[in-house]
């Protein structure tokens, strides 16, 4: 599955409270991304739901 990640609703976890030293999760349809919040851009980790429940 293509996912458009522009399009993905991404957030923070809210244990990182204000800081922005943090990493992102987005869900992508049959994809979970995670990126770091400082660098959007620069590359993410996707994984499955399944393994993203598990983890």
């Amino acid at each position: 599955m293509i996912v458009d990640w522009n399009r993905v609703e991404w957030r923070k976890s809210s244990r990182s409270g204000s800081t922005s030293n943090c990493v992102e999760v987005g869900h992508g349809g049959e994809a979970v991304g995670v990126r770091d919040s400082k660098a959007p851009e620069g590359g993410r980790i996707v994984v499955s739901p399944v393994v993203w429940q598990c983890a």
